[in-house]
This record gives C-alpha cells, structure tokens and sequence, in this order.
C-alpha cells in the first residue's frame, strides 16, 4: 500500500489521477473544484524539407 497502490490516495497523488480516495471536491465548503484551464499553444507544422 503506497504509491503504487491506484487504489489509495497517495497513489492517486503519485498517478495524478482522481477517484473515490481522491475526489474533486474541497473538503471544508464541499463544493466542487474547478480544475484553472490550460491553453495548449497550436501545434507547429514541420518546415518542408529541401530537395537535393
């Protein structure tokens, strides 16, 4: 039991992942919690090769 453990909360740490030892809800108001959004910045596009 630890942190290969999926089932526990601090494997759920270690995996960062959520679950039932883990859920998204804070503790003290028992409202749920908004995950901040992340941007991914747009791919970028390979530059096209030169012949030789």
């Amino acid at each position: 039991m630890g942190k290969g453990d999926r089932r526990t909360r601090r494997g759920k740490i270690y995996r960062s992942s959520y679950g039932n030892a883990r859920p998204h809800i804070d503790v003290v108001t028992g409202a749920a919690v908004a995950k901040p959004a992340t941007a991914k910045p747009a791919a970028k596009k390979a530059a096209p090769r030169k012949k030789a």
